[in-house]
């Protein structure tokens, strides 16, 4: 299958520290070359891949302080894709550009999906699903999909990791952990105060956006200085990942937004880790509670389930990581979605009787 993989330009394919969707659109792609796919990645000039990459420009954006506006480059991009749809160059297009690409694509006949990758219960969302409610979307979790139920949901394909991307390490458990971004929604203020109400260190491996740069300084940083529990890191590549996780008593997720996937939380499993996690989004869906960590609804429940973290085996955990959450699993499954719209798509021939 011809495969078009349109990825943000914001960061490299796979990024260097943190970027979320990018990574997923990184293993995704991997894994279709590696299934036997052509695969194109539109994506910035420094991306990493295996399959043939297409760069609309030669930087990722958060790199490059010289870009200024950068939906202009994204609109750069997705001219370029139509142009190669004029050619017939692809059998399926696939975007990670949220809304970006609705009016256009629909414009033109080769078969597309979007996957959408952030929040969609802000008021404006809904006059965008009122207008493209006929075009295909994925969503990365069922909770995902509830502010707009009059999108045309294909399905839900949970995020995937290369099975050996991260792995349990022989360590013993010695801290509670935050991994990700430090932001409001992201809850770690919370997550210092129940390390610091469990009297347990927490290191906090984590990047702040300069958008998040106040809420950090007027916030977070008086909870963490003189606070001798509290190390704060910074952010971290996939090459530190499983030794920082694997050292974690429990991972802490306490957020207060509805998140729509979480990628953390896979993580943490496939390193054997445990994750403690507010009951906000799609953790429900992701976590099976006992098993792999503890859904709680408050503070006091999080300091409670952090006494009973010792009790979960580390070796399942990472078994269900394997059973649920691999990247060869999500490329199967977006598979299937090409497949679906394809077929749909094929010309079909009516019989015509000789009585007619």
């Amino acid at each position: 299958m011809r495969i078009a993989q349109v990825a943000p330009l914001t960061e490299a394919v796979p990024p260097k520290l943190y970027g979320g969707t990018e990574r997923v659109v990184h293993w995704l792609t991997e894994e279709l070359v590696a299934l036997g796919h052509d695969v194109t990645l539109f994506a910035s000039g420094d991306s990493q891949t295996s399959a043939k990459l297409d760069a609309t420009w030669p930087k990722a954006l958060r790199l490059d302080g010289s870009v200024r506006d950068p939906n202009a480059l994204h609109m750069v991009m997705l001219e370029g894709v139509r142009q190669k749809c004029d050619d017939e160059e692809f059998d399926i297009l696939h975007f990670h550009l949220d809304y970006y690409p609705f009016s256009l694509f629909y414009r033109q006949p080769t078969p597309f999906l979007t996957t959408l990758h952030g929040r969609l219960d802000l008021p404006e969302h809904q006059p965008v699903f009122n207008i493209f409610s006929r075009v295909p979307v994925i969503s990365i979790s069922d909770s995902q999909r509830r502010p707009v139920p009059q999108a045309n949901w294909l399905r839900t394909i949970h995020h995937g990791l290369p099975e050996k991307l991260l792995t349990p390490q022989p360590c013993k458990p010695g801290y509670l952990a935050v991994l990700g971004r430090i932001a409001p929604e992201k809850g770690v203020d919370r997550a210092i105060r129940i390390a610091t109400r469990c009297s347990i260190p927490l290191k906090i491996a984590a990047k702040v956006d300069r958008s998040d740069q106040e809420y950090y300084d007027e916030l977070i940083r008086p909870l963490i200085d003189g606070n001798p529990l509290v190390e704060y890191i910074g952010e971290i590549g996939d090459s530190e990942k499983s030794e920082f996780l694997s050292g974690a008593i429990g991972l802490l997720l306490p957020i207060d937004w509805p998140e729509p996937f979480g990628l953390v939380m896979i993580e943490a499993m496939a390193c054997g880790t445990p994750v403690i996690a507010y009951n906000r989004g799609s953790v429900a869906e992701i976590l099976d509670d006992g098993l792999t960590g503890f859904i709680v609804e408050d503070e006091i429940s999080a300091v409670v389930a952090v006494g009973r973290l010792a009790g979960l085996n580390r070796v399942a955990i990472r078994k269900q990581f394997e059973a649920r959450f691999t990247a060869r699993r999500m490329a199967l499954d977006y598979l299937a979605a090409y497949r679906s719209l394809t077929q749909a798509a094929q010309p079909r021939i009516k019989l015509v009787s000789s009585a007619e």
